[in-house]
């Protein structure tokens, strides 16, 4: 589709920062194609993880309330699985940064914001096709949905607006991140996001200060906000935010956007400075 000729300044403006985004978008996913151990990370990472957490811890796992352990564990990991994402968005940046094409792609007449809203439409690309993967997993594992269609692709499209707004996170870490050492020390970050939280077990069988903690994690809200949706077995407390996770699934991404979208885009605007 061609730039509109006779449109306003900010018509091409806006035309010019989707295509730029656009392209972006593809040459993240050719990269991706001719790189077959990454798509074997993807699909092997989920397979482990379901067999470690639900096979092998899970079967000393005690949710209360007679639940089936796989039934509590699967929705919560969909969960971790969109958290820990971030991590890789992170190295990508820094490896882009490192190797030039980040100062090529600042250097070259394009939208300042694509580079960066290109990286999120990739990974967002990207985290449905782990998604995809782990509820094939699940499925096979005997997970199953009994929440109807509407309320199981409401709960996926929270699934990806989870992971939406931490590929902002994920961005601006790298950025500011000077190499990829640094960068992959950020599992240090990633891992206690991910599992203090209700991905495992409720926060009410943690000790106080450590439940309140899990309870606020926007990894919790999206996680019973799911499991809900998919009609398992929800065994959470009475305070405020475990009864308004469907709410909070929703709020908490949004303002993590806010925050990091903008922070991305000003420090790749400001790399120079």
């Amino acid at each position: 589709m061609p730039p509109p000729a006779h449109g306003s300044a900010g018509e091409r403006r806006l035309y010019w920062a989707l295509a730029d985004c656009w392209t972006v978008v593809r040459r993240d996913l050719t990269h991706l194609a001719k790189q077959p151990s990454v798509i074997a990370w993807q699909l092997g990472f989920p397979i482990v993880s379901v067999l470690l957490f639900v096979f092998v811890f899970g079967s000393a796992m005690d949710v209360g309330e007679g639940v089936d352990y796989k039934d509590y564990a699967m929705p919560g990991m969909f969960a971790m699985t969109m958290a820990f994402g971030f991590m890789n968005t992170a190295m990508s940046v820094v490896i882009d940064k490192e190797r030039g094409v980040t100062d090529r792609f600042r250097s070259m007449p394009m939208a300042p914001s694509a580079v960066v809203t290109g990286r999120g439409v990739s990974d967002v690309l990207h985290a449905a096709l782990d998604l995809l993967v782990m509820a094939g997993i699940a499925l096979v594992v005997g997970w199953r949905s009994d929440g109807g269609l509407f309320a199981t692709v409401y709960a996926f499209a929270l699934l990806l607006l989870l992971r939406f707004s931490l590929i902002w996170v994920g961005v601006w870490l790298g950025l500011i991140a000077p190499n990829q050492e640094v960068a992959g020390n950020l599992f240090a970050v990633a891992f206690p996001f991910g599992m203090i939280s209700s991905v495992f077990t409720p926060p009410s069988a943690m000790p106080d200060w450590l439940g309140a903690i899990a309870m606020w994690n926007p990894v919790s809200a999206t996680s019973n906000a799911v499991r809900e949706l998919y009609g398992n077995p929800l065994p959470v407390g009475s305070s405020w935010i475990e009864q308004n996770s469907a709410l909070m699934a929703v709020v908490s991404p949004l303002v993590i956007t806010a925050v990091f979208l903008p922070l991305a885009v000003r420090k790749f605007q400001r790399l120079s400075a």
